[in-house]
């Protein structure tokens, strides 16, 4: 009497499902179908003991590199990789927030200009994030804002300020709803920094804008500086920086605050 096929165990279903999916992956729609949850079936995500998505883990390396302005700012070497840095050492591109927001998923994207002149454009960003897990599958709507003056950019980028301005405020609106505290390349003030000083008078605020590359700077060494003085219960410091959160600007910070940062970060 024939022999039956052998029962399939678990790990040979298991293979085979595996096998099946890679095959579908192949066809272009399949790469952007979700499951319940709202992730995509062929991508693998990393996850923060909360269960929420850890989208900083999701970076791929190849869309990250040292924040040259961070190292001379401190007279420090220049490292030829990303190996070890923290996340205030580093930028990331362009391209790695357009690939998180891929992953994350959205219906649309909206840019409103606040200002639009010849040479200062301010540009507010909104996107509508797709329902997930993390939202009840409800659709999140976001927003952020940024700049592109003739103060804080170089080079070709001075003629073209309102794609410079709408390029940042997308990174800091996917960035900052993906709850990511790498600053984008397009965040980044490029100009020449001697030239401004020069030409605007001289405050605590002009010498704390000219220590750091751009805002989203002072605010990362911010956070790490809050989390010191929590951790040494420093009550002076915390006292010091706890309306940090109300600064959207360098201008937004009090002259008598400014001046004892200069002196923290001296």
């Amino acid at each position: 009497m024939p022999r039956g096929r052998p029962k399939k165990t678990q790990e040979d279903q298991q293979s085979e499902e595996m096998q099946e999916g890679t095959k579908l992956s192949d066809f272009g729609p399949d790469l952007y179908k979700r499951d319940e949850n709202g992730l995509l079936l062929n991508s693998e995500y990393k996850f923060n003991e909360d269960g929420s998505i850890d989208w900083r883990a999701m970076i791929k390396d190849e869309y990250l590199f040292p924040n040259k302005s961070w190292f001379e700012l401190r007279n420090k070497e220049m490292p030829s990789s990303t190996d070890g840095l923290e996340d205030h050492q580093l930028l990331i591109k362009l391209g790695g927030i357009k690939e998180l927001a891929k992953l994350r998923g959205f219906k649309n994207v909206t840019y409103k200009f606040q200002k639009c002149e010849e040479s200062h454009v301010a540009v507010t960003c909104g996107i509508n994030f797709i329902g997930n897990y993390e939202t009840g599958g409800e659709v999140v709507y976001f927003e952020d804002a940024a700049n592109a003056t003739l103060n804080n950019t170089s080079s070709f980028a001075t003629k073209f300020l309102e794609t410079i301005a709408c390029n940042r405020a997308f990174v800091r609106c996917v960035r900052n709803f993906l709850n990511i505290h790498i600053v984008g390349d397009d965040e980044i003030d490029k100009s020449n920094k001697t030239t401004s000083t020069a030409l605007s008078p001289l405050t605590p605020n002009s010498v704390l804008e000219n220590k750091f590359s751009d805002f989203e700077s002072l605010k990362e060494e911010l956070r790490n500086l809050w989390k010191e003085a929590v951790k040494d219960n420093n009550q002076s410091q915390i006292d010091l920086l706890s309306d940090v959160k109300n600064w959207k600007s360098f201008s937004d910070i009090p002259p008598k605050e400014a001046r004892l940062l200069i002196k923290i970060f001296k």
